[in-house]
């Protein structure tokens, strides 16, 4: 369980929810969550992608990671939105939106020009809330095509 306290630039938010913006993240901590949050997750070494990312927003509810999101980036103007998630039992709450709006936040402090996510259809209004809008875009899905 990563300790925190708001000196150390945590920011307390709804429902006694804390964010931080990179903090240290131990894979425990990273895979509990996904597996919680998503069905099927298989175990993994987190930090080569934490590492190459522009920012990543954690909220915390006492100790335990209870939200995520990744703020990829092409090393020039643009960021990605990647792997929003929220613990099941904490949804509902407006942290999935916070961490969103938190990580787009930090893309325009560090001075990129756009922030994309690609979404599942279900999702679509969800990011529409946090201000995204549609855009034309192109995708090839290589691993498991058919």
């Amino acid at each position: 369980m990563s300790e925190m306290t708001e000196s150390e630039g945590a920011d307390r938010g709804m429902d006694g929810v804390v964010y931080r913006v990179s903090p240290a993240l131990a894979n425990d901590e990273l895979n509990a969550l996904m597996a919680a949050a998503w069905q099927g997750h298989a175990r993994r070494d987190f930090q080569p992608v934490l590492n190459r990312s522009l920012a990543f927003v954690c909220a915390y509810h006492e100790t335990s990671l209870v939200g995520f999101v990744n703020l990829a980036w092409d090393g020039g103007e643009h960021a990605f939105i990647l792997d929003t998630l929220v613990h099941p039992e904490f949804r509902r709450r407006g942290i999935g939106r916070e961490l969103v709006m938190r990580a787009v936040g930090e893309a325009g402090v560090q001075g990129l020009k756009w922030v994309h996510v690609d979404f599942e259809p279900h999702l679509r209004s969800f990011y529409e809330r946090c201000g995204f809008r549609d855009t034309a875009a192109g995708l090839i899905r290589l691993k498991g095509r058919s």
